[in-house]
């Protein structure tokens, strides 16, 4: 799924009103019959309270307007707050202002001053229709004014497809304590990039991205950079197996990982990779951790190290399909040492995690060695230690693409909605996964899947974007068994099978 620049969202409503045809006035008219249908459908939210939407002079306005309209005429006690910190308005706005005036419904009020503000009490709902997606400057007056107000003392606040300064595709930090706080916003597709940075969500609350049928047309010919990985983007890589195939056609994936006290994350990264579809999977470890890993894996190979506690050496790198390095392992000389000799005889793309990472963070003069198409996995913080820090997420974005161009690499970033970049400067939103997956040992998971299947010979991209979709997946499954509170790394583990079948075929 393509994420569209402010622009470019112009750009799909303009097409969509010239190519369906369809006139401006009744596209306005379906977004909020989107709206309006989704409120009635949860209609806890909105049931014996009273509704006071907030309206600007443009066509976000104008969208409230109609929503105002339609829960009127359905017998809601509806106030609407017409914000005149502009002279100019629409002419959508205009001509449905006029249609709630004839209804004779709603109560409306024009807001041309801070002492014009309305008090808000426990039973209203606050819809925030003030300022759309175009928004292009801070937020000051009036407007300030009104926002602060209704931050300070709504009990409930619904934004229509945006909240009210909130930039649609760059930081809103200049924005301050100005900017709606929403409980619920009710967006329309395609997904804004704004609601997929952490820096946001105290503005946005829960998002439901409504579809209101825009340009199917506009959305295929349209170039971006950046997209929600789904399941139609992923599905077709998960193929059937050959009946007269053996081991050897899927890939041989060799996990580095482990040291003395950490090799649950050596356990953990083999098990993801065995179940990710790899033919073969050696772990190698430090001798201390043979036999945990021998009765945890069976069927994983373990290639012993000389040294009894960390990696120290590995021989014969030319039989391994992938390699993924760093769960648990330690940032000991010899360690760094091995990873050093690993990055110059290995040709192949790698998947560093970790504490390989780290490793990289304080020699960066090896990065320039690194094969074509490594994969790196890191948390906020190994991000940070690699790239340096950002002022904001959108910052952080553009070092990421920049980390990925200069490097030729591709770079996993974990968090709720993580991002992969490409050395082409596009950027995939994973939108699957759970807060349970806050535990010990889902990174290792991730790296052990994504190592398998670049093992099977998917292209690092394909192996970053699937593999970050699966474990989400298997992520909400273990979620749904064992609550979020009480799951633990293994159970995404043991959910990837689950995960394969359910974005394969969707409907067992």
């Amino acid at each position: 799924m393509k994420i569209l620049s402010s622009q470019q969202i112009r750009e799909l409503d303009q097409f969509t009103i010239a190519n369906e045809p369809i006139a401006s006035i009744d596209l306005m008219e379906r977004a909020a019959s989107a709206c309006v249908d989704y409120l009635f459908e949860n209609d806890h939210l909105i049931l014996g309270k009273t509704i006071k939407v907030f309206a600007g002079r443009g066509n976000n306005g104008g969208d409230g307007l109609v929503i105002a309209r339609k829960l009127a005429e359905e017998g809601y006690p509806v106030y609407v707050y017409c914000v005149r910190t502009i002279n100019k308005h629409t002419d959508d706005f205009f001509l449905n202002l006029e249609r709630l005036q004839q209804q004779g419904k709603a109560t409306i009020v024009d807001i041309d001053s801070s002492d014009c503000i309305p008090q808000l009490y426990e039973n209203d709902v606050v819809i925030d229709a003030m300022l759309g997606s175009g928004l292009t400057r801070p937020i000051e007056g009036l407007m300030a004014d009104l926002i602060e107000h209704i931050n300070k003392n709504a009990y409930m606040t619904i934004a229509v497809d945006i909240p009210s300064g909130l930039y649609c595709d760059r930081t809103s930090l200049e924005n301050g304590r100005y900017i709606i706080k929403a409980n619920l916003t009710l967006s329309f597709l395609p997904v804004k990039l704004a609601f997929l940075f952490q820096e946001n969500h105290p503005y946005y609350g829960e998002v439901e991205c409504l579809d209101i049928g825009l340009s199917s047309q506009y959305l295929h010919d349209v170039e971006v950079k950046n997209y929600v990985i789904s399941q139609e983007m992923v599905s077709p890589y998960l193929v059937a197996r050959e009946k007269f195939s053996h081991k050897r056609h899927y890939g041989h994936a060799l996990i580095v990982a482990g040291s003395y006290g950490m090799f649950g994350a050596a356990v953990l990264a083999t098990g993801a990779a065995l179940r990710s579809g790899a033919g073969l999977v050696t772990t190698h470890a430090a001798k201390t951790g043979v036999e945990i890993l021998q009765i945890r894996h069976p069927e994983a190979i373990v290639s012993v190290d000389e040294h009894d506690y960390c990696f120290s050496h590995i021989r014969h790198l030319e039989q391994y399909s992938a390699i993924g390095i760093g769960p648990g392992l330690g940032r000991a000389p010899e360690t760094a040492n091995a990873l050093k000799m690993l990055i110059q005889n290995y040709h192949k793309p790698i998947v560093f995690d970790a504490d390989a990472i780290n490793i990289l963070s304080e020699n960066p003069t090896w990065l320039s060695f690194i094969p074509k198409g490594c994969i790196f996995t890191p948390h906020l913080k190994e991000f940070e230690r690699l790239v340096g820090t950002s002022s904001d997420d959108f910052e952080r974005n553009a070092k990421q693409r920049d980390f990925s161009a200069r490097y030729n690499a591709y770079v996993v970033l974990k968090g709720a909605h993580t991002a992969i970049t490409a050395p082409d400067g596009s950027c995939y939103f994973n939108i699957t996964g759970t807060p349970g997956m806050a535990t010990a040992g889902s990174g290792d998971v991730l790296t052990g899947l994504i190592t398998g299947l670049l093992a099977q010979g998917h292209h690092p991209k394909t192996a970053a974007v699937t593999g970050v979709y699966l474990h989400g997946v298997a992520g909400c499954l273990a979620a749904k068994k064992f609550g979020e509170a009480a799951m633990i790394a293994g159970d995404i583990v043991q959910h990837i099978g689950e995960a394969f079948l359910s974005v394969r075929f969707p409907r067992l």
